[in-house]
């Protein structure tokens, strides 16, 4: 799988083509048009042809996200109305599916865990969705608790318990002195990282868990990708009791989904 994060202007369009991948692009933040082709989609067209808008969102704090999928060997190109920033997932596809705006309302709203470990998932292309290798969600984490928690895995192929996938780890905080500590460990070896604003952390194999500072919020993107449509994960058995959680975080939802304004 790939990420990038892409930053786009008014004035200055961004065109690229999706290759032999699948593609999600997220909005973090700004107010863009994306034009693509040879495909239609009804759900993602407007009605002048191919094309939908994404937008506004002031940051990933302020309000969910708006994002779009496309599959292999589309066109496309970004026209931003604002200084615009996408987060751009892809990753090796032959299906070829439909383009597909995802709306706010179309995401989903989930709190998981508890305590100091509790978080809020919002799902943008869950195992559900219709799409090959691609599984994406957004994870808001209050200040001072764990996220990803207990430590996971996802580095063997044996359903349903466990299955194989990478993932990434994009970063943002609403503060810029603002940093969390991601901890990623195995049989390949034992690192605890320092994450800030704008950082991206892989993991292809071993457990992981992430907590952040006292006093900053935080926010990640997850991509994942794999050869099956399942986020199945093992826990780090000395860990896994920690699941009968207390009652969850009263700071939560952090952003509140389109359901509640």
């Amino acid at each position: 799988m790939r990420f990038a994060v892409r930053h786009v202007v008014p004035g200055k369009p961004w065109t690229d083509t999706t290759g032999g991948e699948e593609c999600c692009l997220v909005l973090l933040r700004g107010s863009c048009r994306v034009e693509f082709g040879p495909q239609t989609s009804r759900a993602a067209r407007g009605a002048s042809g191919d094309w939908t808008s994404l937008g506004p969102r002031r940051d990933v704090f302020s309000s969910y996200p708006h994002a779009i999928y496309l599959p292999p060997r589309t066109r496309f190109q970004v026209i931003a109305s604002e200084r615009t920033e996408l987060g751009d997932a892809r990753a090796p596809s032959r299906k070829q599916l439909e383009p597909r705006l995802i709306r706010p309302e179309d995401c989903g709203f989930e709190i998981r865990g508890g305590g100091n470990a509790t978080r809020q998932i919002v799902d943008i292309i869950p195992p559900s969705a219709p799409a090959d290798r691609l599984m994406i969600c957004e994870v808001f984490t209050p200040a001072g608790n764990w996220s990803s928690y207990p430590p996971h895995k996802h580095d063997v192929d044996r359903p349903p318990h466990e299955v194989k996938l990478e993932e990434t780890y994009y970063y943002r905080f609403a503060n810029p002195d603002a940093f969390g500590f991601q901890r990623v460990y195995g049989k390949d070896g034992d690192q605890a990282l320092t994450v800030t604003h704008g950082d991206v952390v892989l993991v292809r194999s071993g457990y992981h868990t992430f907590v952040t500072a006292h006093g900053y919020d935080a926010y990640y993107l997850n991509v994942l990708a794999g050869t099956r449509r399942s986020m199945a994960a093992s826990d780090d058995p000395r860990y896994a009791s920690l699941r009968q959680w207390p009652s969850p975080d009263p700071r939560l939802p952090m952003v509140a989904p389109p359901a509640m304004h």
